[in-house]
């Protein structure tokens, strides 16, 4: 007999639905710390949705398994920088990860243990690789929301207390009206 599929993936929109999906929401209050410019935060709504994730997670935490999800990064700044999500190591430092872009335009500011930075553009049908051991935060430079797709190992955890500790030695910020690395 062949079951029907209990998860729906919308190839288009990125959207997941069904058995085993979840979804965390970031609002600007949540991530205020991430954010150079404290005073123009204090301006800001802090319950608007900075960021969501949607994740089908049915081998949570297994070795060998993988989890599937999508992130979906709203247009705006704080000060000239973009909205971004908080940025993670791995836990298990050798697990890596792919994103792929789906909709919207962004940069993938990536960063290894040396605090060596470097960042990719994000668009619909890029692709992504992240090394283990590489530091990874999404920016969304765009007017629309960012969309992006992502696989990783089930076990590889989020250690965003590195990032929080450290930050990225680079920031996307606008310069001269367009997006740029900034140290």
């Amino acid at each position: 007999m062949i079951q029907a599929a209990n998860v729906f993936f919308n190839g288009m929109t990125g959207e997941l639905a069904g058995y085993q999906v979840s979804t965390i929401v970031r609002k600007l209050k949540d991530i205020t710390a991430i954010f150079e410019d404290q005073e123009a935060i204090k301006t800001m709504d802090l319950e608007q949705v900075a960021y969501r994730v949607e994740m089908h997670e049915p081998a949570a935490g297994a070795e060998g398994g993988l989890l599937f999800g999508t992130s979906y990064l709203y247009p705006g700044k704080v000060g000239n920088e973009y909205f971004m999500t908080k940025g993670h190591f791995h836990e298990i430092l050798n697990r890596a990860e792919y994103y792929w872009g789906i909709k919207g335009s962004g940069v993938l500011l990536l960063m290894d243990l040396e605090g060596k930075c470097w960042a990719e553009k994000v668009e619909a049908g890029t692709l992504h690789y992240i090394p283990g051991d590489v530091a990874h935060r999404l920016v969304n430079v765009g007017d629309e929301i960012l969309t992006i797709g992502a696989c990783w190992p089930a076990d590889s955890g989020h250690d965003y207390a590195a990032i929080e500790q450290t930050s990225f030695t680079y920031r996307v910020k606008e310069v001269d009206s367009k997006p740029g690395l900034v140290k």
